[in-house]
């Protein structure tokens, strides 16, 4: 793969502190949840109590950080909560996390883990590089709506990735659009761990080479290529 990522010098600007870690694979193998991807999570969301230590997820220096983030572009933290966070919440409650797929619930694990924010596109259904960028507002993303595609903007100011056909993911990682999700057909992926500052940058390394590792693990032979820390 030859996926180009950049972030704007505007959301650079919003969030000095920010890096992320970029993990492209080819050759993955994916399917529905497993007992082994099911017992990641598990583990995961006892990694993280033990993290938080009776803590709510808010009260981490990393998601209060995302937090002030959010709030900087006009968001409402407690609203709409980075998607670590959010992951975090569920890991806590009875209800517990989500099973999606075996790539899904691989790389959630490792949000949850580590308390930052990971997601996973479809690599074949990227149009072109991926920006983070701040949005005009004008930009579409599609999204599923009772059951129906429907189509949403971004606000104008609000920090989205996109691609050449549009928005992927609103307010920085708070929602994916079904278009490139990881779905039981998905070969070739990129996943990106994103951090702020007070985390810091070997954290962040070491969640990626976690992430590697399991994909290795679940997908044995596929290409794996972890990227440094930009």
């Amino acid at each position: 793969m030859t996926l180009t990522l950049t972030v704007s010098d505007e959301v650079r600007a919003l969030a000095p502190g920010f890096t992320h870690v970029a993990i492209e694979a080819e050759g993955l193998v994916n399917g529905p949840s497993t007992e082994g991807s099911s017992a990641l999570l598990d583990d995961a969301a006892r990694r993280l109590a033990v993290r938080l230590d009776g803590r709510a997820p808010h009260e981490d220096p990393h998601m209060a950080a995302w937090r002030e983030a959010y709030t900087a572009f006009g968001s409402k933290p407690s609203r709409t909560r980075n998607s670590a966070e959010a992951l975090a919440k569920r890991a806590l409650s009875d209800a517990g996390l989500p099973r999606i797929n075996l790539l899904v619930d691989v790389y959630n694990a490792i949000s949850v883990a580590h308390l930052i924010p990971v997601g996973g596109e479809d690599a074949d259904r990227i149009e072109g590089g991926m920006r983070l960028v701040r949005a005009t507002g004008d930009e579409d993303f599609v999204t599923v709506a009772g059951g129906a595609e429907a189509v949403e903007h971004p606000d104008a100011g609000e920090v989205v990735w996109c691609d050449d056909a549009g928005v992927t993911c609103r307010r920085w990682n708070w929602r994916q659009g079904p278009r490139t999700r990881l779905t039981e057909r998905s070969v070739s992926a990129v996943f990106l761990l994103e951090s702020l500052a007070p985390m810091p940058v070997p954290d962040v390394e070491r969640a990626g080479a976690e992430l590697a590792g399991l994909l290795e693990k679940f997908s044995p032979g596929a290409r794996i290529t972890v990227h440094a820390p930009a």
